[in-house]
């Protein structure tokens, strides 16, 4: 009986060797491209009307295009530290423009490394501190967003994809484009009197010269996209690669970066696995940037622990479930990068709520105020442009919008009778997420945000 209970267990386990051995060899291989302040309202499959962006689309047709997907944070660094770490903003420390994670916090390469993965980052970093982010450095894209030449070359990502067959990789492709300057692609391209400009703009003829700049290097995104899906393809990849497209945060152009309006925060979001997720499917579940890497570690074969605020999405990915998130959260601090102006907000995929915490104040972006567009749209004398213009630097305690009716957000509901009840709810929602995450609100965005003064702090969850 004991040999008898000896071979079966024996057996047990041999079938269980065997089917972990089975599980990691169809581990997918993974790769995020990121874009660099671009608005998904700029992108073909999303309704863009003034370009074309054929690549992009393709991932969409053969994979999963997400209708509700947002960042947290419109700004770079800190969008750039969500998506790394799993983790909302305040609680991984790095919540504010120039800034770092705190101590203790696991990253992206860390969890994927453990699990087997190589890890690697073409282009742009822009997160702090480096040494808790040991990528590969996967060089061939641009690493400076402020460079006047945003070109690429395959080279470097060809070598990363090819290189151990049998050791499955993650390689984020982190694009400057389309970043300011503007001074990549073609942008003589666009008839500038047949641009159509979203309506939070202020039409001027420097608005339009610089909005086809924006939409020149757009192009260039596109073509980096292709690259790297034929890159895969090319080797016979394609099939076991998990490939995530990301818009990030908002254009410059004023109404999206800097801001919680819904053209700063929500995003593009694309997933194309090809046998695993059906191709042309369309989702409007909730999800954050933060959803990310809790998915590729549950994918990689680990397990997301509480320590990331994320959920996997893979449910979603696999078409086991359409739904994720109730809500979105989102915040804004603006010190170093102006006067302290801190802003949350929280949307339940129709309506949001943003809390400007405050509206006494001036909102100031530092970085905005000597661009040519800016100025020319302060000298323009129209109703729209005043109340554009207007809505930028002086904003009231609270905005609440239906973005369904109004996706620009140009029409206030706050304080409105009939939409009390929905005001409150998303009020409550957005109270108990900052609780749960230690956010003091006026007390984060202080001067104490300025790298120099700003104290190393360790990881508590609250």
């Amino acid at each position: 009986m004991n040999l008898q209970r000896t071979l079966m267990l024996g057996g047990f386990a041999a079938a269980a060797l065997t089917g972990q051995q089975a599980a990691a060899q169809k581990r997918p291989n993974m790769v995020v491209i990121l874009a660099d302040d671009c608005s998904w309202h700029d992108i073909g499959c999303y309704g863009a009307v003034n370009n074309r962006t054929p690549h992009i689309d393709s991932l969409a047709r053969a994979g999963m295009r997400f209708t509700n997907a947002w960042n947290s944070v419109s700004t770079s660094v800190p969008t750039r530290h969500c998506l790394y770490t799993g983790m909302y903003p305040i609680r991984n420390g790095g919540h504010y423009n120039l800034s770092a994670i705190r101590e203790g916090v696991e990253t992206m390469p860390v969890r994927l490394a453990r699990l087997g993965y190589r890890v690697g980052l073409a282009g742009k970093w822009h997160i702090h501190p480096k040494e808790a982010f040991p990528f590969e450095r996967v060089p061939g894209f641009a690493v400076n967003c402020l460079t006047k030449d945003p070109s690429h070359t395959m080279k470097g990502v060809e070598e990363f994809i090819s290189r151990n067959r049998e050791e499955p990789f993650c390689l984020v492709v982190a694009s400057v484009n389309p970043h300011v300057p503007w001074t990549g692609g073609d942008p003589s391209k666009f008839d500038l009197g047949k641009l159509v400009l979203p309506p939070h703009f202020v039409d001027t003829p420097q608005t339009r010269k610089s909005y086809a700049a924006y939409l020149a290097e757009i192009d260039l995104l596109d073509r980096e996209v292709g690259d790297v899906v034929r890159a895969l393809r090319e080797r016979e990849l394609l099939d076991d690669t998990l490939v995530i497209f990301l818009s990030e945060q908002g254009t410059q152009l004023t109404g999206a970066k800097w801001t919680n309006w819904n053209a700063g925060v929500h995003a593009a979001m694309i997933a194309r696995w090809d046998g695993r997720i059906r191709p042309g499917r369309t989702t409007d579940a909730i999800v954050q940037y933060e959803d990310i890497l809790p998915t590729l570690v549950a994918l990689a074969g680990g397990s997301p622990d509480r320590e990331m605020d994320g959920r996997s999405i893979a449910p979603l990915l696999e078409g086991r479930s359409d739904r994720h998130r109730k809500y979105a959260f989102h915040l804004h601090d603006n010190y170093p990068s102006g006067p302290p102006y801190p802003i949350r907000a929280a949307g339940d995929g129709r309506y949001r709520l943003i809390w400007n915490l405050t509206p006494d104040q001036r909102m100031i972006a530092k970085n905005m105020e000597n661009e040519l567009w800016l100025k020319s749209w302060k000298a323009t004398d129209t109703e729209h442009a005043k109340f554009i213009v207007g809505r930028w630097y002086h904003r009231p305690e609270f905005e609440l919008y239906d973005t369904a009716a109004d996706p620009w957000e140009l029409t206030n509901l706050a304080g409105k009778k009939e939409y009390a009840r929905i005001q409150a709810r998303l009020f409550r929602a957005l109270k108990k997420w900052m609780r749960g995450q230690g956010d003091t609100g006026i007390g984060a965005d202080t001067e104490q945000n300025k790298p120099a003064n700003r104290p190393a702090q360790k990881n508590v969850r609250p």
